[in-house]
């Protein structure tokens, strides 16, 4: 395939959703599987609006045997993340760093503000025999509505391929739907 057809989309990375713009003092939200069989790792974005209070987002990273059912643990690997946060997100913020000691869950504190959190995954993390990830949004409480949403990055792809061609990021074996 000539370089000059693929996109960084295909080349570089993939998204997935792993949960769709939600209310999170509505509840806690469960995250989609995705497969790491077929890239080096994943980066997972999330993305809030300004929350009230102590509602504090914590994302639980799970690992997962199978892409539906199978055996499912929480991973210890977030060890690093990075935010960026501003009254108003308006792309003039920098990126500054968190670090903590390996844990399945991230504390991000900064309520009254718009934020992104970033942290990854990578696939020689993965406990042996576990092939797919998910992360869960803790339910933020009910002080006040705090949309958020969560993507996953997937980085370092085994094939690269145009866009149009890429594999399913939860089966990256079976065929598109």
């Amino acid at each position: 395939m000539a370089a000059s057809i693929l996109t960084a989309l295909g080349k570089s990375f993939d998204l997935s959703p792993c949960i769709v713009p939600y209310d999170s003092q509505s509840g806690a939200s469960t995250g989609k599987r995705i497969s790491l069989i077929d890239c080096e790792g994943i980066g997972i974005l999330i993305q809030k609006a300004v929350g009230v209070g102590a509602d504090v987002i914590v994302p639980l990273l799970y690992e997962h045997t199978a892409s539906v059912s199978g055996t499912s643990t929480l991973l210890a690997s977030i060890t690093k993340s990075w935010y960026k946060s501003e009254t108003t997100l308006d792309g003039d913020e920098t990126w500054t760093a968190l670090a903590q000691t390996a844990s399945s869950t991230l504390t991000y504190a900064t309520v009254t503000q718009q934020s992104y959190l970033y942290f990854e995954v990578r696939a020689e993390q993965l406990t042996d025999g576990y092939t797919h990830i998910s992360v869960d949004i803790a339910d933020t409480g009910a002080a006040g509505t705090q949309p958020i949403a969560v993507t996953y990055i997937k980085f370092g792809l085994k094939s690269q391929r145009i866009p149009s061609n890429l594999p399913n990021c939860l089966n990256p074996g079976a065929a598109n739907a």
